[in-house]
């Protein structure tokens, strides 16, 4: 077993921080020194099942203290899902093997030390609001645009997920100012209808521009730039969802700064269209929205579980 952490005396030790993106194709470790610098990371693919994601989780971070000469790191895990403050167990997991299970108590029993687990895209605000797009601004809301859509807000360095853990489910809230032809929207996997995340995801926008059952919307900007009437309407109708949708979180936190993460955080129409084409949905007599890539990109997940553990006592 790793060396000496003591749950009851207040978690691991100081020195190097270990991170973990658990996502559902691939896993990755990272770990940083007390610096904040990048000392190690791995990749391996997810396993399928629930015991072989504890064995790999378990072997990657005893492999890892062995390279790194360091047993008892921190360690802190994202996933595509999160903890219910109610029962202790994984709730909304994209990897559906995770959910019902008590994944941080069963990864503590194997590793010996107390384990912090939090959401994918809170793990994204965390990076990007430490040292990526928005350090040193003190409101930061990140977004991810992927095969799903989420949130999460650091406010003066600190993550926010809430008295449900629900903080900055951004994704799972409804489309802003529809229009009588978006409402009420597609049903979601939620339960609810016309959630952000049945409109902004990947696969949305795929669908839009290809037609049902399209999952990859890859090229489109340079489709529409061809020529592709289907692909410019898809991404004209993409640009004013995202708009409003991003107005609303200026109306209720007026961050300092947004950070865009996941794959179709790459179109450029995004950075240059959507702080314009929000202005009309915000309050006041300006609207200025800081709308900016993740620094980090992919990594931003995995760098932030790393930090779960910054300014714990």
């Amino acid at each position: 077993m790793p060396g000496p952490a003591d749950p009851v005396a207040g978690g691991p030790r100081a020195g190097h921080r270990l991170g973990i993106d658990l996502g559902g194709t691939k896993t990755e470790i990272v770990a940083l020194d007390p610096g904040g610098a990048v000392r190690l990371r791995r990749r391996i693919a997810t396993p399928p099942d629930y015991g072989g994601i504890l064995d790999a989780i378990a072997g990657l971070v005893r492999a890892a203290e062995a390279e790194l000469d360091q047993g008892g790191a921190s360690l802190g895990l994202g996933i595509p899902g999160s903890l219910s403050p109610a029962t202790g167990l994984v709730r909304n997991a994209n990897t559906q093997c995770l959910n019902g299970r008590a994944l941080d108590r069963d990864l503590e029993a194997r590793l010996g030390r107390p384990v912090r687990l939090s959401n994918d895209a809170n793990c994204l605000a965390l990076s990007e609001a430490a040292d990526g797009a928005g350090a040193g601004h003190a409101v930061v809301f990140a977004v991810i645009l992927g095969t799903g859509v989420g949130g999460g807000v650091v406010v003066g360095g600190r993550l926010l997920e809430g008295l449900n853990r629900v903080g900055g489910e951004w994704g799972h809230t409804p489309l802003p100012w529809m229009t009588p032809g978006e409402f009420p929207g597609p049903r979601c996997w939620c339960g609810q209808q016309g959630c952000l995340e049945t409109l902004l995801c990947g696969p949305a926008l795929a669908a839009d521009w290809k037609g049902a059952g399209a999952r990859d919307a890859t090229g489109i900007e340079a489709a529409a730039a061809a020529g592709d009437a289907a692909a410019a309407a898809a991404l004209e109708r993409y640009v004013g969802r995202l708009a409003r949708s991003l107005a609303a979180v200026v109306n209720l936190l007026d961050p300092e700064v947004i950070v865009l993460g996941g794959g179709l955080s790459g179109l450029s129409r995004l950075y240059a269209e959507v702080p314009a084409r929000a202005a009309a949905h915000v309050f006041g007599d300006v609207a200025r929205m800081r709308l900016v890539p993740a620094r980090h990109g992919d990594s931003s997940g995995v760098l932030g579980a790393a930090r779960l553990w910054d300014g714990a006592g």
